[in-house]
């Protein structure tokens, strides 16, 4: 179960995908426009309401843009948010009347407890970002600013409780409804510790290391891919245009959005230009758009075959396309948008398969931010890159791991409790 953008879904189809091959009977839940993801991965599917991209659209979404400050973010992302919370509670109660076993994302994990507590089913949860409080960083949805070891553990309490409140009144009137016990959101989160709910993190701990100050049942387990056809194939137009000359940077921002993509777009490719390379600009969700021969804008492809064929990924350094690219093993150039872009920005830096970080608002709104993106974009594909080297060395590592197994094994031995 699972809410938000494409991100927030696109993992769990190779997650899902996985649990079936282990003989698992698998249901994706989450908004209808996701269920061609499911259907692809060979996953059953059960719809949840609400159009993310019409709210990202909508001009409370666009607000989202007007704060620089990653707290200011959140606020407003908390705001746009609690709006849309009680239309999901009949339908993820509906889903969970077929099943055994609740898997719960963040995004509706206290409406997804609620209603495991009321049915009486087993849950864990499912974090595409730590968000749990440690001592050794700040909550990702903040940035990448360090506040200090206290201020870390705080600023994690403060949007775990601010997430909480959200869903305070939908739980309660849930709860209720299910003959549940009246417990409140804060209290049931300090419950399900006590008890080490099972958490479950999709991404590697050669990324982020498992912090020592987590509770037990606390695991990093390494990366869900999304779930992409053994056969899968670009279309003719793009494999012809890869075809025609070097590779190509790939240019998306996925979900994310922008308020001006038409300027956005003219100072992405006058950099791209400039550094002598050419490009395929994925549309997304922000309607990024590229003329010439030079350029090829495309929609939705799958990132395990295009990107292995690129000189470099600049992406919105969301979740999923920061995987996609470290899978691929070519070097990133990170333009964060919001959220916990800018924390996994400063991970791909630190690893040192990109060469710097541009944050997409500067590049419309500061001088010299197009001179600076062009500068990485050299830096990253040159003959002699060392962000090449390092990518390729670490995707090796990263074809090692096995992310799925340890949920496999939480799966089968929640239901075995039944």
């Amino acid at each position: 179960m699972t809410a938000g953008s494409r991100g927030d879904v696109a993992p769990f189809t190779g997650l899902g995908h996985g649990l079936a091959l282990a003989g698992h009977e698998v249901t994706l839940v989450t908004h209808a426009r996701f269920a061609p993801l499911a259907a692809r991965a060979g996953l059953d599917f059960r719809p949840l309401p609400l159009d993310p991209r019409a709210v990202l659209a909508s001009a409370k979404g666009q607000d989202l843009h007007r704060s620089g400050s990653g707290i200011g973010k959140m606020n407003r992302l908390f705001a746009l948010v609690r709006e849309q919370v009680g239309a999901l509670a009949d339908d993820l109660l509906a889903a969970a009347g077929h099943s055994d076993v609740l898997l719960l994302a963040p995004a509706i994990a206290p409406l997804g407890h609620a209603v495991a507590d009321g049915l009486g089913l087993p849950a864990a949860e499912l974090h595409l970002q730590p968000q749990s409080p440690t001592r050794v960083f700040a909550p990702p949805l903040l940035g990448a600013r360090s506040f200090g070891p206290l201020g870390n553990r705080l600023g994690a309490h403060a949007v775990n409780a601010g997430l909480d409140r959200l869903f305070a009144d939908s739980t309660r009137a849930l709860r209720a409804r299910l003959g549940a016990p009246p417990v409140g959101v804060h209290a049931a989160r300090r419950a399900r510790d006590r008890r080490l709910l099972p958490v479950h993190h999709g991404f590697s701990p050669l990324l982020v290391p498992r912090p020592r100050d987590w509770r037990p049942g606390l695991t990093v387990d390494g990366y869900w891919w999304s779930y992409d056809p053994p056969d899968a194939e670009l279309p003719d137009e793009v494999a012809k245009f890869l075809d025609a000359g070097p590779p190509p940077v790939y240019v998306g921002l996925g979900s994310a959005t922008a308020p001006d993509p038409e300027r956005l777009s003219a100072t992405i490719v006058g950099a791209l230009r400039a550094a002598g390379l050419r490009g395929v600009i994925q549309r997304g969700w922000s309607g990024l758009a590229a003329d010439g021969d030079d350029m090829l804008t495309v929609g939705e492809l799958p990132h395990s075959v295009l990107f292995p064929r690129t000189a470099a990924v600049v992406h919105h350094a969301g979740a999923g396309t920061t995987a996609a690219a470290l899978r691929a093993g070519v070097p990133s150039v990170p333009l964060p948008v919001q959220f916990d872009a800018a924390f996994w920005s400063a991970r791909l830096r630190a690893l040192g398969v990109a060469p710097d970080i541009v944050p997409l608002r500067t590049l419309t709104e500061r001088p010299g931010s197009a001179d600076r993106l062009t500068a990485a974009l050299v830096r990253a594909t040159a003959q002699d890159s060392t962000h090449r080297t390092r990518a390729r060395a670490l995707a090796a590592r990263l074809a090692g791991e096995d992310g799925v197994l340890p949920v496999a094994r939480t799966v089968e031995r929640l239901a075995a409790r039944r």
